[in-house]
C-alpha cells in the first residue's frame, strides 16, 4: 500500500517576507498590523459614565423591603418625576388585549414568572409596614429643595385618569387640566393624609398662598387628587362628593380627582411617593414638570418656599405668554402698510 506523503520542505531555503508577495499581502491585509505600523493605534474604548450621585430617598422607608428603625428626612438634592412627557390616555389600566392575545399570554412562561415575581412582592409586603414609617417625622420622607429645580433638569408629574367632582360623572385626564398652568397639586389617601397636605395648600393654615393663586390672574390653580385603591374606600367617597362639592365650590369641581387605578410600584418610587398613608405636594410648571416636592406636615419655612416657587412660575409663565403673543420685528417690517380710505375708493 502506497502512502502519499506531502513532500518536507529543505531546510536549506529560506523564504524572505520583503520577497515573498504571500507575507506581503498578509501583512498588509492584517488590520491590527496596518494600524499599529502605517496608522494611529485604535480607539480606546469609552469608559462608563460615572453613577448618579446619591438621592435623598435612598433611605427612606419604604412599605416593602426591610424595617427601617431611624431615619432623618434631607431635602431633595436633584429632580424628582418621569423622563417622558404625560399624554392624555396613558396609565389607565385598562386591559385592552383581544382574546387570542390574552390566551398567548397565559401560555406564555415567561410572563408567569414576572407575574408571580409581581405578586411575591406584594405577599411579602406586611400590611402595617406603612403605618409603623409613620412614628418616624410623621411619615415624612423627604424635606423639600431649598430652591425651584432648573426647567432643563426637571423630570415630568405622571397622567392619571379618575373621576371628577363635576355631575357628569364622566372619567378625565389630569394632563389636560395641568397643561398650561402652574399647578399645586395634593395627593393623599386617607383623612390623615389629606391633613398633612392641607398644611401647604388650604387657606385657612396657608393664606399667602391663596394670596398668589387669586393674583395670579388665572395662571395658578390648586388640584386635589385623591388615590384610592380600594374598592370600599373609593365607593365611601363617591357617597360624599356631595359634600364635597359644597365645601369646594363650583370653580374647584374639575380640579378634584378621584383616582383608582394606574399608580405603579415604579411610579411612586420615581415621584417619590413612598408612604400612602401620607400627604404629599408638587408644585408644576406649564409643562408639567415637578419644579419643587414636599411630603407630610409643612415644617420650618417649607410654605414660605412653596409661595415662593408660585410666584417666580407665575412670572415666569406670563412673560412667556407675552413673548409669544408681542410680534417679532421681522413680523412687524413684513407686515403691508393700511392703504388710506380714498385710494381704495379711487381704485
Amino acid at each position: 500500500m502506497l502512502l502519499l506523503r506531502r513532500p518536507l520542505r529543505p531546510a536549506s531555503i529560506k523564504y524572505d517576507s520583503a520577497v515573498c508577495l504571500v507575507c506581503q499581502w498578509r501583512s498588509f491585509g492584517s488590520p491590527a498590523r496596518r494600524l499599529s505600523e502605517n496608522g494611529p493605534a485604535a480607539p480606546e474604548p469609552l469608559a462608563p459614565p460615572p453613577p448618579p450621585p446619591p438621592s435623598a430617598l435612598d433611605d427612606a422607608p419604604r412599605a416593602y423591603g426591610k424595617a427601617v428603625s431611624e431615619f432623618t428626612p434631607k431635602p431633595l438634592n436633584r429632580p424628582i418625576g418621569l423622563p417622558k412627557p404625560p399624554r392624555p390616555g396613558q396609565n389607565l389600566r385598562v386591559d385592552t388585549r383581544t382574546w387570542r392575545q390574552r390566551r398567548d399570554d397565559f401560555v406564555n412562561y415567561d410572563k408567569h414568572l414576572v407575574r408571580r415575581k409581581e405578586l411575591t412582592q406584594k405577599m411579602s409586603t406586611p400590611y402595617f409596614r406603612e403605618w409603623s414609617n409613620m412614628r418616624l417625622h410623621k411619615g415624612k420622607s423627604f424635606l423639600a429643595p431649598p430652591a425651584l429645580f432648573r426647567a432643563e433638569r426637571a423630570l415630568y408629574f405622571p397622567n392619571l385618569h379618575g373621576q371628577t367632582l363635576l355631575k357628569d360623572k364622566k372619567p378625565r385626564d389630569t394632563t389636560p387640566v395641568l397643561e398650561d398652568k402652574i399647578s399645586v397639586v395634593s395627593v393623599f389617601s386617607s383623612a390623615w393624609a389629606e391633613n398633612q397636605a392641607a398644611t401647604f395648600a388650604s387657606e385657612k393654615q396657608n393664606p399667602e398662598l391663596h394670596e398668589a393663586l387669586k393674583s395670579s390672574g388665572g395662571a395658578a390653580q390648586l388640584v386635589r387628587i385623591n388615590y384610592e385603591d380600594n374598592a370600599l374606600k373609593a365607593m365611601i367617597v363617591r357617597m360624599f362628593m356631595p359634600n364635597l362639592r359644597k365645601q369646594l365650590g363650583v370653580d374647584n369641581w374639575g380640579r378634584y380627582f378621584l383616582v383608582r387605578r394606574g399608580v405603579t410600584d415604579e411610579m411612586r418610587d420615581a415621584i417619590g411617593l413612598l408612604n400612602s398613608k401620607v400627604g404629599y405636594t408638587y408644585l408644576l410648571d406649564s409643562e408639567c414638570k415637578i419644579r419643587w416636592a414636599a411630603s407630610g406636615p409643612a415644617e420650618g419655612d417649607e410654605k414660605e418656599g412653596l409661595v415662593k416657587g408660585v410666584r417666580r412660575l407665575v412670572d415666569e409663565l406670563k412673560n412667556k405668554r407675552a413673548s409669544v403673543a408681542a410680534p417679532t420685528p421681522q413680523q412687524v417690517a413684513g407686515t403691508p402698510k393700511a392703504t388710506p380710505a380714498r385710494n381704495q375708493k379711487r381704485a
